[in-house]
C-alpha cells in the first residue's frame, strides 16, 4: 500500500485508487461534478483540481492514480484560484434561475458556487441557449442548465445498459441528447435525476410540487418488487411527495426502479378510507362496528374448514402472522400467501430464497437464468447482473423468454425439456457451470407458477447439486421473487395446513360451495370471478379487484402509512417506518385483525406492535436478526415428476402496473402509454 502526504498528513492508502478517493480517506472533501464512484471516470469538469508537488500545474484528482511518496495539497492559493476559475467558467452560460429550479436546495452547483463562486461575471456576451429534450414522462429537461458532466450518459450506458444518451457537437455547441428522438427505454431512468449535479434533469411528475426543506423525510423499504430496496419517503402533511433511494451496497446500492420512485402518486387515488358493507348488491359506507358485526354474524357457526384466507403481495409480516393466528383460532387450515400459485414449500428455507444474496452476484462466475426476465421483475437486480457482466469472467445463459436484458446471454432453450437436458449434462453450458468456482442458478416465478412448477423446482435443485453450486462456503441456488410479502409469508408458514387448500383449491372450493367465507388480505392478483358466491372479506388500501368483489371491506394502511417488517427475496429482514398516517378511518392491518378477533371471541394474545413482533420471533427466529443475510438451510424440496413442453414465460407482462398502487398511479399510466407509442412507432 503506497504512502503519501495529503495537506501535510502522511497516510497509507490502497493501491490503485485515485487521489480524490485518497483525500476522502484522509477526511478532506474535494469538490466535484463529473466524478461519481459508481461510474467510469470522465475527468471533464476540472472542479477537483489539487496541487501535486513537483507538478507544473494543478491535477484532476479524480483521474490521477495514487503513487508512492506523492505529496498533495488541497487548499493552497493555486488550488483556490483554479477552482474559482472553473466555477466562473461554469456559470458563464448557466441561466442562474435557482428560484424556479426544482433542484434548488439540493443542488451541487449551488453549494459549490457558495464556496468557490464570485459575486459578478466578467463575461458580457449572450448566454448559450439549448433546446430542451424529450426523455419521456419521468425526466424533465432544462438543458440551458447543463454543465456537460456526462453523468447521465455514463449511467445510461454503463448501469442501465441502454446506449441512448450521448453528446453531440463540440465546445459551446455541445449538447447532451438522445441519439434517436424518443423516450428512454430503461426502467431505471429516474436515477439520472439523482445523478445530475445541477437542475438540467429533474423529476417531471414532481415538477413545481414542493421544496426540499418543506418535506419530512422517513427511511423505509420498498415493497413494489421483492428486492426490498432501501428508500427515503418524503412527505408534506399527509401526502407522499416523492421517493428517493437510500444507500445500501448489499441490496440496491444507490439505485431504485422507476416504479419504486414514481408509482407513489397511486397512494392518492382509489383509496379505501372507511369500511363498506354490501347491501342489496351494492357496497355502502358503514361504521367499523357495523362491518365487524356483519363479519361476526356471517362466521357464526361456520365450520373452520369452510373458511379460507389468501394473503397479497404487499403485506407486512405483522399482519400476516396476525391473520395466521386468527385462522388457526377459527380452526381453518386453508391459508396461502402464494396467490400466483408458485410451487414453493415453506419448510426448507434454502429452497425459496435468493441464497447467495444480491451481493453474491458479484462473486458468481457462471449464471443460469431459469424462467425469468429480471429486467422487469427486478430492474435493480438486473443492473447488478449487468455490472457483473461488465467486470468479465462470468458466463450467462438462460432458459426461458427471449428478451433484451441489456447484456448478452446465451439462450439455451425455452422450457423444461432444455432444463432436463442441461441437468443430464447434454448441453455445453453444463460444463461451464460445473467448472465454475461459484455457479449460480436464478429461478424465476415463470418457472414455478406453472402446473408443473414443483417438478421444475426439483429439476433445478438436482442441477444445483450436480454442479456443486451448494456447498459449505457457497450456495448459488437463487429464487427471484416478484412479491415483497412472499418470503416473509413462507417464513411464517402461511401455506395450507394438514388437509388445507392452496389458492387454486380455495377458488375451486368457493365455486363448488365447499368454501363459504374467504378473507383476502390485500390479495388482488387472483381471478375474483372464481370466488363464486362465497362471502368475501377484503382488507386492503385500494379499491382494486379484491375490493370490487368484497361483501365487507376493512380499510387498511399502505406501506408508507404503517411501521412494518418485510423480508426481501434474499431473506433479509428489514423495517419500514411510517411516513404518514392512513386516510380517513383506515387502520394498521394487524390492529384490524386483532380487533376483529376480539369481536369473534378469539382474542389474539397481543395488544402492541412490540408484542406482535415478539410473536414474529417466536414463530420464526429469522425475524430476530435485522438486516442480515445468510443462505437458508438446504434439504429436499420440489417434487420430481413429469413436466409439460410449454415454454417458460415471465409472470410480468407490464412492468409499470403490477399491484394496486401502481395500477392507481397516473404516472405509471403515462409511462405505459409512452412505451406503447414507442413500440407502435417501431
Amino acid at each position: 500500500m503506497p504512502k503519501m502526504k495529503i495537506d501535510g498528513i502522511e497516510i497509507e492508502v490502497p493501491a490503485g485508487i485515485t487521489v480524490l478517493q485518497a483525500c476522502e480517506l484522509a477526511g478532506v472533501e474535494i469538490p466535484r461534478f463529473c466524478y461519481h464512484e459508481r461510474l467510469s471516470i470522465a475527468g471533464n469538469c476540472r472542479m477537483c483540481l489539487v496541487e501535486q508537488e513537483k507538478a507544473p500545474k494543478p491535477i484532476a484528482s479524480c483521474a490521477m492514480p495514487v503513487a508512492e511518496g506523492m505529496v498533495i495539497k488541497t487548499d493552497t492559493p493555486m488550488v483556490r484560484k483554479a477552482r474559482n476559475g472553473v466555477m466562473e467558467f461554469l456559470l458563464i452560460n448557466h441561466p442562474l434561475d435557482c428560484p424556479i429550479c426544482d433542484q434548488g436546495g439540493e443542488c451541487d452547483l449551488q453549494d459549490q458556487a457558495m464556496a468557490f463562486g464570485f459575486d459578478r461575471s466578467r463575461y458580457h456576451e449572450n448566454k448559450r441557449a439549448v433546446p430542451d429534450k424529450e426523455l419521456g414522462p419521468l425526466v424533465k429537461t432544462s438543458m440551458n442548465r447543463c454543465i456537460h458532466c456526462t453523468r447521465c450518459i455514463r449511467f445510461a450506458t454503463e448501469v442501465a445498459g441502454v446506449e441512448e444518451l450521448g453528446a453531440t457537437g463540440r465546445g459551446e455547441s455541445m449538447e447532451v441528447t438522445t441519439y434517436v428522438q424518443h423516450t428512454l427505454t430503461t426502467e431505471l431512468s429516474g436515477n439520472i435525476v439523482d445523478l445530475c449535479p445541477v437542475g438540467a434533469l429533474t423529476s417531471k411528475p414532481y415538477a413545481y410540487e414542493a421544496r426540499s426543506w418543506e418535506l419530512r423525510k422517513t427511511e423505509s423499504v420498498d415493497v413494489l418488487d421483492a428486492l426490498g430496496s432501501n428508500i427515503r419517503v418524503d412527505t408534506r402533511g399527509a401526502v407522499v411527495m416523492r421517493v428517493l433511494p437510500r444507500l445500501n451496497d448489499d441490496v440496491n446500492e444507490e439505485w431504485i426502479g422507476d416504479k419504486t420512485r414514481h408509482a407513489v402518486d397511486g397512494l392518492r387515488y382509489q383509496r379505501l378510507d372507511q369500511p363498506y358493507v354490501r347491501k342489496g348488491g351494492k357496497l355502502v359506507p358503514a361504521s367499523w362496528d357495523e362491518a365487524f358485526t356483519t363479519v361476526v354474524d356471517k362466521l357464526k357457526g361456520v365450520d373452520g374448514k369452510k373458511i379460507a384466507a389468501i394473503v397479497g403481495d404487499l403485506c407486512d409480516a405483522e399482519s400476516m402472522v396476525a391473520l395466521k393466528d386468527l385462522m388457526a383460532a377459527l380452526g381453518s387450515p386453508n391459508i396461502d400467501c402464494r396467490q400466483d400459485g408458485a410451487k414453493l414449500e415453506a419448510g426448507v428455507r434454502g429452497g425459496y430464497i435468493f441464497n447467495p444474496g444480491i451481493r453474491g452476484i458479484d462473486q458468481a462466475d457462471a449464471i443460469l437464468l431459469l424462467g425469468t426476465n429480471p429486467r422487469w421483475e427486478s430492474p435493480v437486480l438486473n443492473a447488478r447482473l449487468r455490472k457483473r457482466y461488465l467486470t468479465g469472467r462470468c458466463a450467462f445463459a438462460s432458459i426461458g423468454p427471449s428478451v433484451d436484458l441489456t447484456y448478452p446471454v446465451e439462450r439455451l432453450g425455452a422450457g423444461p425439456a432444455t432444463l432436463r437436458e442441461l441437468a443430464d449434462g447434454k448441453l455445453g453450458f453444463f460444463e461451464k457451470l460445473k467448472a465454475a468456482k461459484n455457479p449460480m442458478i436464478i429461478v424465476g416465478m415463470g418457472a414455478l407458477t406453472r402446473d408443473d412448477g414443483a417438478a421444475v423446482l426439483a429439476l433445478a435443485r438436482e442441477l444445483a447439486e450436480k454442479i456443486n453450486a451448494v456447498r459449505e462456503d457457497w450456495n448459488g441456488f437463487a429464487v427471484l421473487h416478484t412479491a415483497a410479502a412472499r418470503v416473509g409469508g413462507l417464513d411464517l408458514g402461511l401455506v395450507p395446513g394438514e388437509g388445507g387448500r392452496d389458492v387454486a383449491g380455495i377458488l375451486t372450493g368457493a365455486q363448488n360451495k365447499e368454501i363459504d367465507v374467504v378473507y383476502l388480505l390485500g390479495a388482488d392478483e387472483i381471478d375474483v370471478q372464481q370466488l363464486g358466491k362465497a362471502f368475501v372479506i377484503y382488507q386492503g388500501h385500494h379499491g382494486d379487484r379484491g375490493a370490487h368483489r368484497a361483501d365487507v371491506i376493512l380499510p387498511g394502511a399502505a406501506y408508507t402509512e404503517k411501521p412494518g417488517t418485510y423480508v426481501n427475496m434474499e431473506g433479509r429482514v428489514q423495517l419500514g417506518l411510517r411516513a404518514t398516517f392512513p386516510p380517513g378511518e383506515a387502520r394498521e392491518d394487524w390492529a384490524i385483525i386483532r380487533a376483529l378477533s376480539e369481536r369473534l371471541g378469539k382474542t389474539l394474545p397481543y395488544d402492541t406492535l412490540d408484542q406482535v413482533r415478539s410473536r414474529l420471533v417466536a414463530t420464526n427466529k429469522v425475524f430476530a436478526a435485522l438486516d442480515q443475510q445468510a443462505p437458508g438451510a438446504w434439504g429436499p424440496f420440489g417434487q420430481a415428476g413429469a413436466t409439460n413442453d410449454a415454454a417458460f414465460a415471465s409472470p410480468i407482462t407490464n412492468y409499470y402496473m403490477t399491484c394496486p398502487i401502481s395500477r392507481a398511479s397516473r404516472t405509471m399510466a403515462e409511462c405505459m402509454a409512452s412505451r406503447q407509442q414507442l413500440l407502435a412507432a417501431e
